[in-house]
């Protein structure tokens, strides 16, 4: 930030932070043998898109990027536009490994044209014994991953089952610390 910036009062999205995205590939191995959990074989990435030539280009690029990938891993991917305007790229693939590496491809090509400020979050769809849906939602702002429980139908969330995967996982994961930057999602496209 600038002298001028700081003197004016204007502030800068903070940037994503893609480095942690791959952590969620070696928790899965706890996921499964500590909390019975197993991923859905779905995955997500939200963003705000932008109106300008140069995210039309990136968005083209992105495009490009997933039909080699889908060709190669078989992954199917479609893409979302919410009734907020966010922009989703949904991956379905029964290998783990494809979700984690592609979300993160999607991620990157964004930072990388500048657009790393519009990431929002990755979620990756787990079911638990019951086979009730759960996401781990991870935030780009923050570089920290949360757990998302929906309870029902509605927008009710069963904290306590959330707070038992914190418990869980803080060793395997980096989880957000302040429970008030847990931001449920709701209507998620996975």
């Amino acid at each position: 930030m600038s002298f001028f910036d700081s003197l004016l009062g204007r502030t800068r999205p903070a940037p994503s932070r893609l480095e942690q995205l791959f952590a969620m590939s070696t928790a899965y191995i706890t996921l499964q043998a500590k909390l019975e959990l197993r991923s859905s074989g779905g995955a997500g990435i939200c963003f705000k898109p932008v109106t300008s030539s140069v995210y039309g280009q990136t968005e083209r690029e992105i495009d490009d990027l997933l039909k080699v990938s889908s060709g190669a891993t078989g992954s199917k991917i479609r893409t979302i536009t919410d009734e907020f305007g966010f922009r989703w790229i949904v991956v379905e693939d029964p290998d783990f490994e494809d979700l984690v590496t592609t979300i993160h491809m999607v991620s990157q090509t964004l930072q990388e044209n500048g657009f790393g400020d519009q990431l929002l979050a990755a979620l990756f769809q787990f079911l638990d014994s019951r086979n009730l849906p759960l996401f781990w939602v991870y935030s780009y702002k923050r570089g920290k991953f949360y757990p998302f429980v929906p309870a029902g139908s509605g927008t009710q969330r069963d904290n306590a089952s959330e707070l038992h995967l914190r418990s869980v996982m803080e060793g395997e994961l980096p989880i957000e610390p302040e429970l008030e930057r847990w931001h449920p999602l709701w209507g998620i496209p996975i």
